[in-house]
């Protein structure tokens, strides 16, 4: 396919991208707020509550993340059937994907509920790690909502109906502050329970947020075709092993991304409090940077795979394209702007002057690697959409565990002895996560080529 023939779909294939993206980017902001509320509520309330607080979130993201990835597999599989009009068979993805999401949530409440290994590793004082081991427990209650939420998001994404998620979820997030007040500080009854009062909001939430989303699907017309609460169905394993096949590596991908940068954070954390706050402040802005072609390949992939259930497959590789090319190039604007206005963004979280003053170098490290985050991400989710997910996972694992943190650790602490002093200490770890991403990047692109030719000859276009 030719770069003209490229370019010349973006007129067509833009819109249809803003269009999903859009609700999908206001969603993800919304659940990102959480944790800005919760650190800054329970800051208020002490400073162990605090700790706690960090430790029990790190323990629980890095499960639910694992969890979750695994039950996305719906959306690309959903995605193919839609395309496809076999709706039908969608209901009946969406039921054997409960029954998944049922036997991931009892592996998820284990842990949750034992969580002795995991929080001795952080060695810290008795008081805090009974209030983490509560947070963890409270939070077991509201994973099996979770995880059949997770299910109906992402049959939501496969039959592009994300604005329905966004505004329940914006409704939560409504819903966040006071719950948040009530049970942290106490009121009305209730005696304030500090940091685990976090999670008791957001296990009501996600309660909320399961139950409104199922009377969505019983009574709207919309859903009728799909058949899901049509009839009960009992576990069908093969239907079941498809979506692992697919899920357990995405699943494992959102993994080795989370624990890279939370490594990263724990290496940091070494060269003192201010190197820790410096890129605390710049890691939160890159995650909501992140959002942005995170959303857009969510509807990529939505878009992608409908293509190629629609057995247009030269369309889904030039959507595939499109895409990379405008969210890249969108990126790159995004880049250059927090560089530019750098000063700016540092002055919104108010540091301290020398926190200020160490942050600024990594920011340059931010606006670089904006490239390499959009075609590394579009990449990986345009993949998905073929049900590609297990080569994908080993390049994340060689280039963000192997090159990211494994060559941010010589570099940020000159462990070879001639490291330019610019690329040490926190620059290093950034430079190497940078490097990390552009090599992951080429050899997504370099895979997804291969795949959509393969595709084209193995899977004949259909006849309309």
């Amino acid at each position: 396919m030719t770069l003209y023939l490229k370019l010349s779909r973006l007129r067509e294939d833009i819109p249809a991208l803003l269009k999903l993206a859009g609700p999908l980017l206001i969603g993800q902001l919304a659940v990102i707020s959480f944790g800005v509320l919760d650190t800054a509520m329970t800051a208020r309330y002490s400073a162990d509550d605090l700790a706690a607080l960090a430790m029990a979130s790190a323990i629980f993201i890095s499960i639910y993340v694992g969890l979750t990835g695994v039950i996305s597999a719906l959306a690309p599989i959903a995605g193919q059937l839609f395309g496809a009009k076999r709706f039908t068979e969608i209901g009946e993805e969406v039921r054997q994907a409960t029954w998944l999401a049922l036997g991931l949530t009892v592996l998820g409440c284990v842990i949750l509920l034992n969580p002795d290994y995991l929080l001795a590793i952080s060695q810290v004082t008795p008081d805090i790690e009974e209030k983490a081991r509560l947070y963890l427990a409270i939070l077991a209650i509201g994973l099996p909502a979770s995880m059949a939420m997770r299910a109906l998001i992402a049959f939501h994404n496969a039959v592009s109906r994300p604005a329905v998620i966004t505004v329940i979820q914006l409704i939560g997030l409504g819903l966040k502050l006071p719950l948040n007040l009530l049970f942290i500080y106490g009121g009305l009854g209730i005696e304030g329970m500090g940091g685990p009062g976090c999670a008791v909001a957001t296990v009501i939430i996600s309660w909320f947020w399961l139950i409104i989303t199922l009377g969505f699907v019983l009574f709207d017309r919309f859903y009728k075709p799909f058949h899901i609460f049509a009839r009960f169905s009992w576990p069908d394993w093969h239907r079941i092993w498809t979506l692992l096949r697919l899920g357990a590596p995405i699943g494992f991908s959102y993994l080795i991304e989370v624990t890279s940068f939370a490594f990263m954070s724990l290496f940091i954390a070494r060269l003192g409090t201010t190197a820790l706050a410096g890129h605390q402040i710049v890691a939160n802005l890159g995650t909501v940077i992140y959002m942005v072609p995170l959303s857009l390949s969510i509807a990529t992939m939505t878009l992608v795979s409908q293509s190629i259930g629609a057995g247009r497959q030269k369309r889904a590789e030039e959507i595939g394209w499109s895409s990379v090319f405008f969210t890249t190039a969108l990126c790159i604007v995004i880049g250059i702007s927090v560089w530019v206005f750098r000063m700016a963004l540092l002055d919104l979280y108010d540091p301290p002057e020398e926190v200020k003053a160490f942050a600024i170098p990594l920011f340059l490290f931010v606006a670089f690697y904006q490239i390499f985050d959009a075609l590394q991400i579009t990449a990986a989710f345009i993949l998905r959409a073929y049900r590609v997910a297990f080569w994908p996972m080993l390049i994340y694992a060689g280039s963000l565990w192997g090159i990211g943190l494994g060559g941010g650790y010589v570099m940020g602490f000159n462990v070879l002895g001639n490291t330019p002093e610019f690329l040490q200490g926190a620059n290093g770890f950034w430079a190497g996560n940078s490097v990390s991403l552009g090599l992951a990047a080429l050899l997504l692109l370099y895979l997804f080529r291969k795949t959509a030719a393969r595709f084209e000859k193995t899977h004949p276009p259909v006849q309309v």
